[in-house]
């Protein structure tokens, strides 16, 4: 089965889940290339076991008793099918019932989740191995949050656990061939930055071999049907990369896609026959329209050329009979059957629920299409729709129901979608920003919470999250979540407004929600606070230092600080994609300009509370840079709370970690917002 699992829409759909979910080496990992703990001394340290804070309050007992429920939320997301002797023998998912996330089966609709893995830190993917009747399992997972993922087998009779990579560098997009002779994954460990293919012979000693020498970021995608070929795609960004396609006993990789036009491809499947290839790309416009590529003849065929919205996910049939594909209209997931699979004539397939997929593809044989879906009002979970039913309106089978911590979901807010004008216009009217907007019962004007992804690559949806329903529930805060220039899932001309030396245009945008919200009779423009992580971090530090006066608040997770630093020290393998983005800080002009955007230079300006938190071996946004913000705050004397901690990286998967970091943050913006 394969199943389409981008990391972007997995965090969005299961953000709940994502905050704790990923798995370690059999050794332990070493820290990413960045200035330990020791290199800047904070005032007030407290090492707290599991977690370093300074200037926090201890926790509260009534806060903690009052978001229990919300934090015992569960979600669901498929990974793999058994369809061994019959078909959807058992689905593989991952879900928490500890403190991280694994490996689970079901061999019926509402059954009973087996648990297959008990590692102490989560699992991020996971397969069967195709042929073995469940019975063999490959998985990705690392260690204390570096994100240096190792592949592992899994005898599950046995219940024991072989680590097939070297337990160094970063290994993803793990791939089996249909046959479940082989695997296909990438790995840095020739050189810690370049993504070099190797291959797995799964029916031998199982020991990886380096098939092909990447530069930059290269991975598979998937194997051929026959299992003698590899589609590889090239990322230089998020908006420009390439296709190859990799003949195994050759080792030679084909160029499939133009090498000097700038356009992004992505999600490329075989066809069942392997005669053709479907894949995505903007070539053509603004959206990621679905594509038909002839392998033999090189022609491509535009599918979906009338779609104004951007296909994210397709699944193939592996018996050729249909071939479905998901796309994102506004933040909710549409799902479509081509009719017939090679025309561009399509018609809706029915969902059980509005919201965003987060996974999708078709059993091994081709009897089922199966996905995982999660709304603003449900947590993930997994369904299945027959191709047999494809015809009639009925909704899909749901096989996991997961738990909301015993809270009725009639009693959870769903979003309203808004947009305000920004300073900028197109054409002759002003540029319209969208946002989610999640308002409390009763009467205002109500505290605000403005809530900015990260990314910059990324996309609000409106997915379920415990926290924001705490807020809007609990604490009557109104949550605004919007997407910014520079958001993806509204066009690629949208998507590049904050490249480069238009970064702080982003800013702006956050600047007119402020005045926007000031207009609003139920909101209150006194009590204005702001939260993100990753890049949504550095927005947090960058609207604190712009508009000191309008914001009470703010929250700062695994946030970028100082440009410069974040670029020298973020790890090898992500410098060069990151560069693309923000800009290259060896470029003297640009050098400069990334100086004076850094909130870290502007830090004086802020007056209003920040709370930062951090894990300490993150591999993305060093820990380095929440250490710079923190130091500076405290020698201003500004009100300031920071919390580490261990064992994490880019964010908090782990149950006991995630769940301190919302108890004080709620007791943060308790504190600072809403009195």
């Amino acid at each position: 089965m394969r199943l389409s699992l981008p990391i972007a829409a997995f965090v969005a759909v299961f953000a709940a889940a994502a905050a704790r979910a990923d798995q370690p080496p059999a050794k332990p990992a070493q820290p990413p290339p960045s200035a330990p703990a020791a290199a800047i001394n904070l005032a007030g340290v407290q090492d707290k076991g599991d977690w370093v804070v300074a200037g926090v309050p201890d926790f509260r007992a009534d806060v903690r008793e009052r978001m229990l429920q919300y934090l015992n939320v569960r979600s669901a997301n498929l990974i793999d099918t058994n369809d061994e002797g019959k078909p959807l023998k058992e689905v593989l998912i991952t879900t928490r019932f500890g403190n991280t996330a694994q490996a689970h089966k079901l061999a019926m609709p509402g059954g009973a989740r087996t648990q297959l893995t008990f590692y102490d830190e989560p699992v991020a993917s996971a397969r069967f191995v195709p042929g073995s009747d469940g019975k063999r399992i490959l998985l990705l997972r690392d260690a204390g949050g570096a994100e240096d993922f190792q592949v592992f087998h899994l005898d599950v009779p046995a219940g024991r656990t072989q680590m097939l990579t070297a337990g160094k560098g970063q290994h993803g997009s793990l791939v089996l061939s249909k046959d479940g002779k082989l695997a296909a994954f990438y790995g840095t460990e020739r050189n810690g930055r370049d993504y070099d293919t190797y291959l797995v012979d799964l029916t031998t000693d199982m020991k990886p071999q380096l098939v092909y020498e990447g530069k930059g970021a290269v991975s598979p995608a998937g194997f051929s049907p026959d299992g003698k070929q590899l589609v590889l795609v090239e990322e230089m960004s998020v908006k420009e990369s390439r296709l190859y396609l990799f003949d195994i006993a050759s080792k030679k990789a084909t160029l499939l896609t133009p090498g000097t036009e700038k356009h992004a491809y992505a999600d490329p499947v075989f066809s069942a026959d392997g005669k053709a290839l479907y894949f995505t790309s903007d070539k053509a416009g603004e959206f990621m329209s679905l594509y038909r590529r002839d392998l033999a003849t090189g022609q491509d065929m535009a599918l979906t050329p009338k779609l104004n919205w951007d296909v994210e996910q397709i699944a193939v049939s592996p018996t050729g009979n249909a071939l479905v594909f998901a796309s994102n209209e506004d933040g909710a997931s549409k799902l479509y059957r081509l009719e017939p699979p090679n025309s561009a004539s399509f018609s809706p397939l029915p969902l059980p629920i509005e919201g965003a997929i987060g996974a999708l593809g078709f059993n091994h044989t081709g009897t089922h299409l199966c996905m995982s879906i999660g709304a603003a009002n449900m947590p993930g979970d997994v369904f299945t729709l027959p191709i047999a039913d494809f015809g009639r309106s009925d909704a899909p089978t749901r096989w996991t129901f997961s738990e909301t911590g015993g809270i009725d979901p009639s009693r959870f807010v769903l979003p309203t979608r808004i947009e305000f004008p920004t300073f900028d216009n197109v054409g002759d009217k002003p540029r319209m920003i969208p946002a989610w907007y999640y308002k409390p019962r009763g009467k205002g004007p109500f505290p605000v919470l403005i809530n900015i992804h990260g990314g910059p690559e990324g996309q609000s949806r409106p997915v379920f999250s415990g926290f924001t329903q705490y807020l809007v529930n609990e604490m009557n805060i109104a949550v605004i979540i919007p997407n910014v220039r520079g958001s993806t899932g509204y066009g690629r001309t949208y998507h590049m407004l904050d490249d480069g030396f238009n970064r702080e245009d982003s800013v702006k945008d956050i600047g007119k929600l402020l005045v926007w919200i000031s207009l609003q009779g139920d909101l209150d423009a006194k009590r204005v606070g702001v939260y993100g992580g990753s890049y949504g971090g550095y927005m947090v530090l960058a609207a604190l230092t712009h508009f000191p006066a309008q914001i009470k608040a703010g929250i700062d997770i695994v946030g970028i600080a100082n440009f410069i630093t974040f670029l020298e020290k973020t790890s090898d393998y992500r410098r060069d994609l990151r560069r693309a983005e923000y800009g290259d800080e060896q470029d003297p002009k640009m050098r400069a300009h990334l100086k004076e955007i850094s909130p870290l230079n502007h830090a004086a300006n802020i007056r209003s509370a920040l709370f930062v938190q951090h894990g300490q071996n993150d591999p993305r946004v060093p820990l380095y840079e929440a250490q710079q913000i923190v130091k500076q705050q405290q020698d201003a004397g500004r009100p300031v709370w920071f919390f580490m901690a261990k064992g994490e990286g880019h964010g908090f998967r782990k149950k006991t970690n995630s769940d301190a970091s919302l108890v004080l943050t709620a007791m943060f913006l308790e504190k600072y917002l809403v009195n």
